[in-house]
C-alpha cells in the first residue's frame, strides 16, 4: 500500500486532513469582508429583510458553486486545482489565462488588500511610523489609466504588511504541515470571536428585536427597479466577502485522500460560512437599525461598542471612553486575527497554481521545483511574496482586484459550465462526488454568473458614461488578463523547439 505521507516520484506531501480543509476553506473566505460590507449593502438595500435575504442568496449560490466544485475536485484531486480544471475542460490557453490573472492580481492583490487590512488595524494599539506628506510625495509615479503610484505614503502599515506576507510566506515554506496548523488555530480564533460578537450583541440591553423589521425611509422610496439594482449591488459586494471558496482545490495534491475530503471539505466550509454570516449580520441589525447601519464606517466596531455599553455596568465601568476603547479593541482584535489567517490561507493555496503552470510549462522553469528538504513549492512561494511585496508598494491593489471582479465570474461561470462539458467529454470517467441537483444546480449557478457579468459590465459603462470612472473597469480587467497572452505565446514557441530539439536528437 503507497504511502500517504509522500508522493512517490519525491513530490509534495499528501499531509492535510478534513479538519485543516474545512478550515482553509473557511479561513480563505471569512476575512475582512464581513466587517465592512454590511453598512454598503445596507445603504443600497434600505431594508433589513434584504439586507439578510442578499446574505442568504449569496451564501446558496456560493454553496451552489461549491457543490459543482466537488465533482469536478473528486475527478481531479491535483495540485493546482482550478488551474488543472480549466485545461481540462477548455484547453491550456484558458488554463494559462486563469493562471496567469490570478498572479498577476486577483490572489497576490487579494493577500496584499487582506494583509495590509490588518497592518491599519494593529495601528488601534500601535503606532506605525509615516513620512512627512512632502516625503510621501517626493516619489509619485504615474501609471495610465490606473493613477498615481506613491510608494512612501503609509510606509509604517506598508513594511508592515510586507513583513507579515514575508512571514507567513516563511511558514508556508518549512512545510505544508505548518501553515495547515496555523489555519487551523486562527479559522477557530476568527469564528470564536465573531461568535463572542453575537453573544454580545444579543444578550445587550441595548439592542431591540424590532430593528429586524423596522425599514428606512430610503427602501419606501426606491420603486422596483431601485430594488432589483440595490439587491445587484448589495450581492456584489456580499460575493466578496464570499470569494475564496474554492482556493482549496489548488492544494488538493498535499490533501490526505483527497477525493473525500476536497469535496467535504468545500460543502462544510461553505455552510459554516453561511452560517457565521447570517448571525453576525443578525447581531449587526439586532444593535443598529438600517438606516442608521448604512452611515456607519465601522460597523462591526459600532456595534461592538453598543453592545459592550449594554453590559458596562454589570462589569462595574462607568467610563465612556474606556467603554468605547474596549468595544473598538475587541472588534480591532477580531479584524487582526481574521485578516491573518486569511492572507496565511490565501499564501499557501495560491503559489500552487503558479507551482502548477510551471510544471505544465506554461511559467518559469524555476517555479515548478519542489523544495527538497520540506517538499513545498518554495519557488513559487517566493515568487509570490516578492510580486506581492511590489503590489503593497504600489498601494493600487484594491484598484486592480476591483478591476478584474468581472474577470474572476467569467472564470466562475466557466468553471461551473465545465460540468456539462466534462460530463460529455469524460462520461466515464470515475467521479466519487456527483454534483448535487445536476444538471438544476450548475445551471443555475452559470445563469447567474452570466447575469451577474453583463449587469457588472453594463453598470461599468453607465459609471464611465456618468464622469464617475476614467476607464471601464470590466474592459480594462480583461485588458490585463489578455496581456499574459504573449507570455503564452513565449512558452508555447519554447516548448515547441525543445520539442524540436529531443525529435532531432531521437533521430
Amino acid at each position: 500500500m503507497p504511502d500517504l505521507g509522500k508522493d512517490n516520484n519525491g513530490g509534495l506531501l499528501h499531509k492535510l486532513g478534513l479538519g485543516v480543509t474545512i478550515a482553509i476553506v473557511v479561513g480563505a473566505v471569512i476575512g475582512s469582508g464581513i466587517f465592512k460590507k454590511p453598512a454598503l449593502m445596507a445603504s443600497e438595500l434600505g431594508s433589513p429583510e434584504l439586507l439578510l435575504g442578499v446574505w442568504v442568496i449569496a451564501g446558496i449560490i456560493t454553496l451552489f458553486g461549491a457543490l459543482t466544485n466537488v465533482e469536478i475536485s473528486s475527478m481531479f484531486p491535483e495540485t493546482g486545482g482550478q488551474y488543472i480544471y480549466f485545461e481540462k475542460m477548455y484547453g491550456r490557453l484558458a488554463a494559462f489565462l486563469y493562471g496567469w490573472a490570478m498572479f498577476a492580481v486577483v490572489q497576490t492583490g487579494s493577500i496584499a488588500s487582506i494583509t495590509y487590512i490588518f497592518s491599519e488595524y494593529t495601528e488601534y494599539f500601535i503606532h506605525l511610523p509615516h513620512f512627512p506628506p512632502e516625503i510621501e510625495r517626493s516619489l509619485i509615479l504615474h501609471i495610465p489609466w490606473i493613477g498615481d503610484i506613491v510608494p512612501l505614503s503609509n510606509i509604517g502599515v506598508k513594511l508592515l504588511t510586507i513583513a507579515v506576507v514575508t512571514g507567513l510566506t516563511a511558514v508556508n515554506y518549512f512545510g505544508v504541515r505548518f501553515g495547515g496548523r496555523i489555519s487551523v488555530v486562527f479559522t477557530s480564533m476568527k469564528v470564536a470571536a465573531i461568535l463572542a460578537l453575537f453573544a454580545f450583541a444579543i444578550g445587550s440591553s441595548s439592542g431591540s428585536a424590532g430593528n429586524f423589521t423596522l425599514d428606512a425611509p430610503k427602501y419606501t422610496s426606491m420603486g422596483a427597479a431601485g430594488i432589483f439594482t440595490g439587491i445587484i449591488m448589495a450581492l456584489s459586494a456580499a460575493f466578496w466577502a464570499y470569494d475564496g471558496w474554492n482556493n482549496i482545490t489548488y492544494i488538493s495534491g498535499e490533501v490526505r485522500n483527497p477525493q473525500r475530503n476536497i469535496p467535504l471539505g468545500l460543502f462544510f466550509g461553505t455552510i459554516i460560512v453561511i452560517t457565521v454570516y447570517v448571525l453576525i449580520n443578525l447581531a449587526y441589525l439586532y444593535i443598529i437599525p438600517v438606516g442608521q447601519m448604512a452611515g456607519s464606517k465601522l460597523v462591526a466596531a459600532d456595534v461592538a461598542r453598543i453592545a459592550f455599553g449594554g453590559f458596562a455596568g454589570s462589569w462595574g465601568l462607568t467610563d465612556p471612553a474606556l467603554i468605547s476603547y474596549l468595544g473598538g479593541a475587541f472588534i480591532s482584535a477580531a479584524v487582526m486575527i481574521s485578516t491573518f489567517g486569511t492572507s496565511n490561507g490565501t499564501i499557501m493555496v495560491s503559489a500552487r497554481v503558479y507551482f502548477a503552470m510551471s510544471r505544465d510549462n506554461l511559467f518559469f522553469r524555476s517555479i515548478g521545483t519542489i523544495q527538497p528538504r520540506f517538499r513545498t513549492p518554495g519557488n513559487a512561494l517566493i515568487l509570490q511574496a516578492v510580486w506581492t511585496s511590489l503590489l503593497v508598494l504600489s498601494g493600487k491593489f484594491d484598484d486592480l482586484t476591483d478591476m478584474l471582479i468581472f474577470v474572476s465570474w467569467i472564470f466562475y461561470g466557466a468553471g461551473a459550465f465545465g460540468v456539462f462539458i466534462l460530463r460529455r467529454k469524460m462520461p466515464n470517467e470515475p467521479r466519487r462526488y456527483k454534483t448535487f441537483g445536476y444538471p438544476v444546480t450548475p445551471a443555475i449557478f452559470v445563469i447567474f454568473a452570466f447575469v451577474f457579468v453583463v449587469f457588472t459590465l453594463y453598470n461599468d459603462i453607465i459609471n464611465y458614461q456618468a464622469g464617475k470612472t476614467i476607464i471601464i473597469n470590466s474592459l480594462f480587467g480583461m485588458l490585463l488578463v489578455a496581456l499574459g497572452l504573449p507570455l503564452y505565446w513565449y512558452y508555447k514557441y519554447k516548448e515547441g523547439k525543445l520539442k524540436d530539439i529531443k525529435s532531432n536528437d531521437g533521430n
